[in-house]
């Protein structure tokens, strides 16, 4: 079984919106492919995707949402 981290429940409580929530992380995800600029050390994330991985910096609030 495959467990989707981080949960879609913990980022809604820190995005209000799906919507924004997927806009937030399509944007970083692409930042991150083309920069290969992350913010956290590649061994300290769960993911092994950039759409995950820029998940698991909303979660941990390291993207500021405006």
């Amino acid at each position: 079984m495959n467990v989707i981290y981080p949960s879609i429940d913990k980022l809604l409580n820190i995005v209000d919106s799906k919507y924004k929530l997927v806009h937030i992380a399509s944007r970083r995800s692409k930042q991150m492919l083309e920069n290969k600029h992350f913010q956290m050390k590649q061994d300290e994330y769960v993911n092994k995707k950039e759409l995950g991985r820029s998940l698991e910096e909303v979660e941990k609030g390291l993207i500021t949402i405006k």
